[in-house]
């Protein structure tokens, strides 16, 4: 197997890895958030609006974890500097 194969296979399986990882905690942390905003509701019904719009906002940086692991991982896959550094 030539260096430039073994780097591509072993690109491909630390992006899945990172997908895997940084899919699996973001989705762990919005369950947690919303089951902790549903408790707040059950608890405290007349602060909906404030617990929803916290709530949207957390979910939406907790989204942008993973969609910031999708970014990387496909520049890994599809624009990896070092498979330029390996055909020099």
């Amino acid at each position: 197997m030539s260096p430039i194969e073994l780097l591509a296979v072993v690109s491909t399986v630390a992006a899945l890895f990172a997908i895997a990882i940084g899919v699996m905690f973001p989705a762990l942390a919005m369950g947690r958030a919303i089951a902790a905003a549903l408790d707040a509701l059950a608890r405290q019904s007349e602060a909906e609006k404030s617990i929803m719009r916290t709530l949207f906002i957390g979910l939406a940086m907790i989204e942008s974890l993973a969609i910031y692991v999708l970014v990387i991982a496909l520049i890994v896959l599809f624009r990896n500097p070092l498979i330029e550094y390996l055909l020099k």
